[in-house]
C-alpha cells in the first residue's frame, strides 16, 4: 500500500512538472496575421486599443521560464488583437504576475 502511494506521489509530481513547461494556449488563424513590432514602428498605424493578456507564471508552486511565459502572453494578445480588427501589437508594460498589457494598432 504505501509503494502505490509512493508511485502515484512521484507520478503526480512528474505530471506537474511536465504540465509547468506546457503552451495551454495555440495561435488562431486571425492571431496569425498579427505581427509583434517595437513603438518606434508604428507611427503610422491607427491605434486601435489595448489589450491584457494573462497566464499563470506558476503551476503547483513550479515557476515557468520566463521565455514560455512570454510566448504564451503573445499569443494571447496577438489572438485578442484578431478580434479586435488590430494586425500589430506593442508591448505596453513588463510582465508582473503573468500578466501583460499591449497596445494593439491596423497597420498600412
Amino acid at each position: 500500500m504505501r509503494r502505490n502511494h509512493l508511485n502515484f506521489s512521484l507520478l503526480t509530481l512528474i505530471s506537474l512538472s511536465l504540465s509547468a513547461c506546457a503552451s495551454w494556449v495555440s495561435l488562431t488563424a486571425g492571431g496569425e496575421a498579427v505581427s509583434v513590432r517595437e513603438p518606434s514602428a508604428v507611427s503610422a498605424c491607427d491605434r486601435v486599443g489595448r489589450v491584457t493578456a494573462r497566464s499563470r507564471d506558476e503551476i503547483a508552486t513550479i515557476d515557468r521560464s520566463a521565455e514560455r511565459l512570454q510566448n504564451e502572453l503573445l499569443v494571447l494578445a496577438r489572438n485578442e488583437a484578431a478580434t479586435l480588427g488590430g494586425d500589430v501589437i506593442v508591448p505596453d508594460s513588463v510582465i508582473q504576475e503573468g500578466s501583460q498589457t499591449f497596445v494593439v494598432y491596423n497597420c498600412p
